[in-house]
């Protein structure tokens, strides 16, 4: 895994002094607890970072902020550092409320200004990303990743600057194995982060995932499917080639209990439902078998 210089300067202030200068604006766009700004500026001399990761911003919810922030005011000020031409400012965190300040059209808005280099400034907006509860299981584990992998930042220090697990951040971040095709329907909402992760390893995940899709699976019932034996499509009848371990060793368990073959088939991947297959040699066998199972 690729570490990048951030490492050498043992990273830098920290995410937590870090996220201590953006807080309590980072995870918030409108609270009941106003923030003191350090001033009021045009709206026009504020613009976006273009390095912003997030690129799509749901209009219904900008819609209801701008209404908000029609009828309150900007409670919470928006985050930003100087920018090289003077009487400019750069975004650093609060995008969505300065998208929604125009809507409202606010002509000033409240600002706390911030000395951020470039890298740092990425960070916060990774970082708000990650935090904000509409945000896709794909796009914050990209916001995962590019922290762990381009900025060094380790699963341990993201758990306590982030508030999530380490278990929730390593999940998420197996996400990023599945083809692009399948992340695709994670991000458009239809294949949820739990139905995804039963996909990873899979060399017919797109196939599945369109399966758990379209006959609305559970979590568990895409977990039987994605463990189901494998069956060849040659010929009218169907033989199974693979079985997963614990069917193999059921199969054996019964055969040694009974005497005969057993063959376990499951011929209803989202119920369960299958046949128990006993194949005897001879009469003798037969009869053997049917003292067994009349007892």
């Amino acid at each position: 895994m690729a570490k990048s210089s951030n490492n050498n300067r043992g990273l830098g202030r920290g995410l937590s002094a870090l996220m201590a200068d953006v807080a309590p604006n980072v995870d918030t766009d409108q609270n009941d607890s106003p923030a003191k700004s350090d001033l009021t500026v045009p709206i026009e001399a504020v613009f976006p970072n273009p390095d912003q990761p997030r690129r799509s911003f749901d209009d219904a919810a900008l819609q209801e902020l701008a209404e908000s922030i029609r009828e309150k005011g900007i409670i919470q000020p928006i985050v930003v550092r100087l920018a090289k031409k003077d009487g400019q400012y750069e975004i650093v965190a609060g995008e969505r409320r300065w998208r929604a300040a125009q809507r409202a059209k606010l002509h000033q808005v409240p600002v706390v200004v911030r000395s951020f280099s470039d890298q740092e400034m990425l960070e916060v907006a990774i970082i708000e990303n990650i935090q904000r509860a509409d945000l896709n299981a794909i796009d914050e584990a990209a916001g995962f990743a590019q922290l762990v992998e381009k900025y060094g930042h380790t699963q341990e220090q993201l758990s306590q600057v982030l508030g999530k697990s380490r278990s929730h951040i390593a999940n998420q971040m197996r996400l990023l194995s599945l083809p692009q095709d399948v992340q695709a329907l994670v991000e458009e909402g239809k294949l949820s982060a739990g139905h995804a992760r039963t996909l990873i390893g899979s060399d017919q995940a797109l196939t599945l995932a369109k399966t758990i899709i379209s006959k609305g699976l559970s979590v568990r019932g895409a977990e039987r499917l994605t463990k189901a034996p494998k069956v060849s499509t040659k010929g009218r009848a169907s033989k199974t080639l693979t079985k997963d371990a614990d069917t193999v060793a059921l199969e054996g368990e019964l055969s040694a209990n009974l005497g005969v073959a057993v063959t376990i088939e499951q011929s209803n991947l989202e119920s369960g439902a299958g046949n128990l297959v006993l194949s005897y040699k001879n009469l003798d066998q037969l009869d053997d078998l049917l003292s067994k199972l009349s007892t």
